[in-house]
Parts: structure tokens; sequence; C-alpha cells
């Protein structure tokens, strides 16, 4: 076994460099507990029958295969979760299965807690559920001062850097975009088993093309693994990799492994990679207790190593398994479903000859709405306009997602849902544990379940719940929401998550403290496996997978965006067309698809709809664009050729007549968003009115403060500024300043007038008193 260079290939390895050697004894052995034998679990047919009910036949069927080689294939929204909970139950309830001997491993710490949860209420909770990465270090940990001696070398937070000082000492310069491509071709590398020495071999074999010279990149891979060897740390794949080489090397060990684990389930099969294939096997050994759940028309990151051959061929590998279809979809409104098979019905490649034609069982819902707008500005503020609509009609924010190709597409957006007043939360950002407000409120929740038997606070408290809000009041938190989005939006929303997971928590434990909830916070931090946040979700197609909403906006889809410019290949495309599945898939009932003709006002409208949604869209049966007059459901965009819809005749006006946006100074057409409002070049001589531009930034300060949202929210730093260079008289002139949109104008257009006309604002008026008049009511 090899850490470094040769990692991956099977040789016995020189002495390790990075601890001092020898073999110690092993540590407690109560992490690996003796099992019981099946003769002392009792059976209790009577309760395991309870488990089936509620399931459908497909999903039955599942849950009572318990011997032998099972493979699930299930589409989206079939409940594939459920079903495998199920049968874990089933199992164990029935005495077939003993809890420790499970291992259930899936491919995300949240997917990972939300098993563990199941499992808890089905009464199998001492059923492990990790991910790969989290039970292959649990038994490097356990295992490696017998194997080798000493304890496992740190674990490299951020493999970057070190690649970064790779790429120097190889006297190889990347820029941060080659810098991440290289650290992804490592990570790739590592999860194919293919060493440096092999890597341009490698790359010369797939369709995978290299950010740079392949011999570079083999270079800095190697000059990585020697940094990493003579630091005495390992990185995220090296866990996956020494684990392969104990259990291969040490059969002793492998033994005592097989004989803790007897049953494997292992969900989201499309995605494991062959190393994590060669994991499973070494687990596995000659044994066929498992059972896989995938669909390979959700295999979205062959990028990492992923593939989904590994379930295209189990039945090849395993002849006499059972293979159970789930095909009713339970998520998505007929009319969801109709297109997702449709986009499908498209698709080319091995993976396409397995898809699944859905079924939906929910009731039929509003057509997905395609639009067209004329620019980016127009398709942000387009859709955040009709989110508003939305959670006035009662469907709740936290159930409203923005998703999009590539994370550079969210600030348009947030700008978008910050100006109309809407909180969101941008998946992927600071995590939900590691929130100051969530830590503290960790701490009085902990200091509060040691002593509240003498803690005033909780004595009017009647149940959990109650006493987590009593806690909460501490920092200030009520039930009543604060105005706005912001920080202080933010604050309240995550003290908010904390009190509806105690709601859930108290539902789902009866009798449970707040001790136990404690307990389950800490469990739920130590996955990372955060309560929802109620806010409108931003977040790329990649990250959503796994995820659902009732309403899903999927936003800038272009030709050169979805797909994405550099998808050349039939098999690269392929994996777009599935990611554009995925992204329907998660939506319930509301799905809105929409585009942008060019990228900013004004600009050339030279894009395209995505090709993936030719022949799906009204209209566009050979067409590059729908023609007018369509039905459906569609919705006509800001520059979609339609009649505008209530509230958005002044702004398509706007937007007609102004036309390519110039500096007013030197007359060059202006592209940059910062260049656009302040309608000038930066460099370009600026005849700022200091004086009015401080007292717009106080006026805006009260503003904020009032609506409870951040400075930008009223206006940015660049529209405040623009204001102070044109000095508007008038609304329309005012109007023509890009930033001040039609709600803002009606909203704050007064107060901004009057203080470009040198007037005085009455004490304590804000703009405030305008929220919720004609303005608002017709937008």
């Amino acid at each position: 076994m090899t850490a470094g260079p040769g990692c991956g290939q099977h040789s016995r390895p020189p002495p390790w460099t990075w601890q001092h050697g020898g073999v110690t004894a092993a540590t407690d052995p109560t992490l690996f507990p003796q099992a019981p034998q099946a003769t002392n679990f009792p059976a209790a047919p009577a309760d395991a029958d309870a488990v089936l009910e509620g399931l459908d036949p497909e999903q039955r069927e599942v849950a009572t295969a318990l011997h032998g080689p099972v493979c699930v294939l299930a589409g989206a929204g079939t409940g594939k979760t459920r079903a495998i909970t199920h049968r874990i139950a089933y199992g164990v309830r029935a005495g077939i299965l003993q809890p420790n001997t499970v291992l259930a491993v899936t491919f995300t710490n949240r997917a990972a807690g939300e098993m563990r949860g199941r499992l808890r209420q089905l009464g199998a909770g001492g059923v492990q559920a990790r991910t790969f990465h989290s039970a292959a270090l649990r038994q490097l940990q356990y295992f490696w001062p017998k194997a080798v001696g000493g304890e496992v070398p740190r674990l490299l937070d951020r493999k970057v850097q070190l690649v970064a000082e790779a790429g120097a000492r190889s006297g190889i310069r990347l820029d941060r975009t080659e810098l991440r491509d290289v650290t992804s071709e490592i990570e790739w590398s590592k999860v194919t088993q293919t060493v440096p020495a092999d890597y341009p071999a490698a790359v010369a074999k797939t369709t995978r093309e290299a950010p740079r010279d392949p011999a570079e990149i083999a270079q800095i891979y190697r000059t990585y693994e020697d940094l990493k060897r003579d630091r005495g740390v390992i990185d995220f794949e090296d866990v996956l990799l020494l684990t392969v080489g104990v259990l291969q090397e040490r059969p002793d060990i492998a033994e005592q492994v097989r004989a803790q684990y007897q049953h494997f389930v292992v969900d989201e099969y499309q995605d494991v990679s062959p190393l994590q294939q060669r994991l499973l096997e070494l687990w596995l050994g000659d044994r066929d207790s498992l059972c896989v759940v995938g669909d390979a028309s959700q295999t979205i990151y062959s990028f990492t190593g992923a593939t989904p051959d590994h379930l295209l061929n189990f039945r090849t590998r395993h002849p006499g398994a059972t293979v159970v279809k789930l095909v009713r979809d339970y998520r998505s409104s007929p009319q969801i479903v109709h297109l997702a098979n449709g986009l499908l019905a498209q698709a080319r490649g091995r993976a396409a000859e397995h898809r699944l034609e859905l079924i939906s069982q929910r009731e039929a819902g509003p057509e997905p709405v395609h639009t067209e707008y004329g620019d980016e500005p127009a398709e942000a503020e387009g859709t955040a306009r009709r989110i508003r609509d939305l959670i006035a009609s009662g469907v709740p924010a936290g159930e409203i997602a923005v998703l999009f190709r590539i994370n550079a597409q969210s600030e348009v957006y947030e700008q978008a849902l910050a100006d109309a007043g809407v909180p969101y939360q941008l998946r992927g950002a600071e995590r939900f544990f590691e929130r100051p407000e969530v830590r503290e409120a960790g701490h009085k929740l902990r200091a509060a379940a040691r002593f509240g038997g003498n803690d005033a606070l909780l004595d009017d408290a009647m149940d959990l719940p109650s006493e987590v809000r009593a806690v909460l009041s501490e920092m200030g938190w009520d039930d009543r929401p604060p105005a706005g989005s912001g920080a202080v939006r933010d604050r309240w929303e995550s003290l908010a998550a904390l009190v509806r997971l105690a709601e859930d928590f108290a539902r789902a434990r009866s009798g449970a403290t707040l001790a136990d909830l404690v307990a389950e916070l800490d469990e739920r931090a130590n996955a990372q496996h955060a309560p929802t946040v109620d806010g409108v979700t931003l977040a790329s197609l990649h990250a959503a997978k796994g995820l659902e909403w009732d309403a899903v906006f999927l936003v800038g889809l272009t030709d050169g965006m979805l797909p994405i410019t550099y998808a050349k290949t039939d098999e690269q495309l392929e994996e777009e067309r599935r990611l554009l599945y995925v992204g329907i898939t998660r939506a319930r009932r509301h799905l809105s698809l929409s585009w942008a003709l060019s990228r900013s006002p004004g600009g050339r409208a030279h894009r395209s709809p995505s090709r993936f949604l030719k022949g799906l869209r009204p209209g566009s049966g050979g067409a590059g664009h729908r023609s007018p007059g369509g039905s459906g459901g569609i919705e006509r965009g800001i520059g979609g050729g339609g009649a505008a819809g209530p509230g958005e005749e002044r702004d398509t006006v706007r937007r007609k007549r102004r036309g390519p946006i110039r500096c007013r100074v030197c007359g060059r057409v202006l592209t940059d968003g910062g260049e656009m409002k302040l309608m000038r070049c930066e460099d370009c001589p600026s005849d700022l009115d200091e004086g009015l531009y401080e007292r717009l930034r106080e006026w805006r300060e009260a503003q904020a403060a009032a609506l409870g949202q951040p400075a930008f929210c009223v206006f940015t730093d660049k529209t405040l500024m623009a204001i102070a260079e044109a000095v508007p008289g008038t609304e329309q002139e005012l109007a023509s300043i890009p930033g001040v949109v039609r709600r803002k104008l009606g909203r704050f257009g007064a107060d901004v007038l009057a203080l470009c006309a040198g007037e005085e604002l009455p004490g304590g008026e804000l703009a405030t008193d305008q929220v919720g008049g004609d303005e608002d009511a017709t937008e």
C-alpha cells in the first residue's frame, strides 16, 4: 500500500515516512463490537409487517427482497429513500438483519443524516448510515495503529494551496482558474486510481480535455504527492486509497471488517467512482448481500470520476440479482413529468437506453412556463417578480428555488431578489452550523439543558418547542419575522430553523427533552445535516441534486450555458442534458424555464434558447425562437415578443426606448454593469455632486434601517453615484438611470427628487409609509 505517487498501485510499499513505524496495539475495540448471532435477535414478524404499510407494490418488493444482490432502478421522485430505509427497517424488525451489521452508504452528509433520521423513526436506529469517505475514515482511524503504527496522518483541509506550491516548485505558474482545474484533475486521477506517470496516457484514452499540457499536470501531481508525504498529511481521496490499501494487504483486517458489516446498501450508485467501487468490493468479499439504488439518467458528476457503468453492469456481474424499477413519481405534477420524459426521449447513449419513463402520481398542476427575455437583468427582474407573486399566493419562500448552470450567474438574481424584498439563501455559502447565531444558540440550549431545572426562563414552557423559543428569546428572537431581508432577516431565519427542527423532533420523539435535542443538534453539526432556512434557494444545478421544492425557476437556459460551451463530445452533451433533467425533476408543482437573448440591456440579441428545449417548448418544432401567439402556459418575457403582463408595461416601454447605454462623457457603448449604472466609463471624468451623494447615503442608511435590509437593497453605491452625477429633476429623468427600477421609483422616487432639488425631507418620514400602496398592488 502506498500514498503519494504510488497511490492506486498494489505492490508492497516502502517504509512509511510520516510516522515512527512499528505496529502498535489496536485502539479501543468497542468501535467494532462483536455482532450478536441472529438467534439472539428477537423476531417480530407482525411488527415488521407494519413497516410495509403505505408502500406501493414496487417499493414493497424492494423492502422484502432481503436476500442476494438487489438492484433498484429508481427514477426521480419515486421514493427510493423510503423504499431502502423501509427495507432495512423491515429486515431488522423481522430479525433477518441485525442493526450493527448493516452499513448504508451514500454521497452527501445531508443524505446520510436524513437516512439515519428515517431509520430511527422506523425502529432501526443502530444501523450505520455514512458517506463513503466517512465510513472509510472511521475504519482507517481504527485500524491504522494495527496496520501501520502511530496515528493516522493529518487530513488536509484544502489541497489548492499545496497544489499551487507544487506548481511553483515544478516551475509552472497557474492562474486561479488553472489552479482550480489542475486540482480537479488530481482528484479525478486519484479516484480513477491513476498514478502521476500514467496521467497523460489516461487522459488520451478518454474524452477528457486537460486544462494544461498533460505532462505538466503529471509533474505537478507528482510534486504534490511528494509534498504531502514530506509533511505527513493526506487528502480527501487518500482516505479511500489508504483504506483500500489496508484491506488489500491485510486479509486479517479485511476479515474483521467483513465480520462486522455483513449487509450493504449503496444509494446514488450511478455516482460511484472506480475507487469507491473497489472499496465496496473489498467490504463485500465473496458475499452478495448488497442492495444498490440509482438512476443512470441522473449521472451528472462524471467530471469527478463518477460513472453509471457499475449500475448498468450490475446484472452482468450478478446474474441472479433481483432488479426492481421504481417509476411512480410522487414528487412532480403530470405536466412536469411529461416535460422530463420528453427531454429524456431525445437523449442518446448507453444511459439513455436504460432511461425510466416516469408516471406521475400527483394531481394536475399548471403547465411549465417558458419565458424569453431581452437581457439578463430583465430575466432576473422578471424571475424575482414572479417569485414575489408566488409568495403572495401562499407558496413559502423556502419552497422556491432558482437554479443555474454555474455559480457566477447568481449575482444578478441576488440583486433582483434583494430589490424585490424577497429573502434568499445561497446554497454552498457559509455552513449553517458555523453561523455565529447558530453557535450562540447551541451554547445557550446546552446550558439550558444542563441547568434548566433552576432556570426561571423555562418555568412557563409546556413542551420542547416552547423551551427552545424561551431560550432563543434571550437572543432577541420572537415568532414574528423582521421586515425585508439582509443580515437581520438571515439571523432570524437561522433561529427560526432551529425552532422548526425542535417542533419536528418533538413530533418524531414523544417525550424528547432539551438534552435530547442538543444531542441531535450535535449529531447534525458533525454530519453538516442542516435544517431548512425559510428563504428562496439560489443554487447551481449540481448543488441541487437530491433536493426538491414546490416551485423551481431554471434560468439562463441558452446554448453556450446549457449545454455549457466546453461540452463538445456526445458524452459531454448528454451529461448536460441530464443536468437539465435533474433541474426539471426538482420541481413539485411550479416550473419556469427562461433564457435571455443578450447579456446586457441594449446588447445584440445573438443568443439562442438551449437546444435541449427544441420540440419541448411550444412553437419550437424547428425554429430557434418561439413563434408569437403560443399557448400552453407560456409567459411572454420582456423582449420575448409578447404582450407585457400586469405591471410590466412601463418597464417594457422604457427598455425598448433605451437602446444601448453609452458613456455620457466619451460616447462608448457600455457593457460592464457598474459602468452602466454610472452611465460613464470608470476612468472618464466625474461631475459628482459630493454633497448630494453624502445626503443620499445618509438617507439610504435611514431607509435600510427602517426596512431591516442591507443598504444596497435600497440603492447600490453605483446607483447613488449615478444619481448624484446626473442630479435628475423629473421622475422621467430619474427613471432613465439604470438601477432605478419601477418599484423603487414608486417607493423612493419622491424622496430622491426632493434631495436632488436641495429640499429637506420632513423629519421621520420614510418611504416605508408607501409600502403596500397601489404601486405594489399592481406588481
